[in-house]
């Protein structure tokens, strides 16, 4: 993580080690979550105190501090992958919002998500 930890490079780095885009999270069959290790990166990423997780919305801050602390409401809530999957999203899309485009465009990337 970056000195001023995490900040927008450490959610872009996380998520491009998935793909460029999470689109195909949605058709995914069987028990099995490959995404479901980064869920769980990405709630310790979000439990964090940074400025740029204070930019974030409360509400994934406030549920990763409660899936975290293994309250039991949030975490039955969060054990189903289709909940995991549109939380992944949601956030995606706000980190790339809130300049992962623009990071990605200067590195070279394409603008797609």
């Amino acid at each position: 993580m970056s000195g001023q930890q995490p900040d927008l490079d450490d959610y872009l780095r996380l998520f491009e080690r998935y793909g460029r885009d999470l689109g195909s999270i949605y058709q995914l069959e069987g028990d099995e979550d490959p995404y479901a290790f980064l869920f769980e990166q990405i709630i310790l990423l979000l439990i964090a105190n940074s400025p740029f997780n204070m930019s974030l919305p409360e509400l994934f801050r406030t549920s990763a501090h409660r899936y975290h602390r293994g309250e039991l409401d949030t975490v039955a809530h969060l054990s189903d992958p289709d909940n995991r999957h549109f939380m992944l999203c949601d956030l995606h899309d706000l980190v790339m919002l809130k300049g992962g485009l623009s990071r990605r465009r200067t590195r070279g990337g394409s603008e797609r998500t």
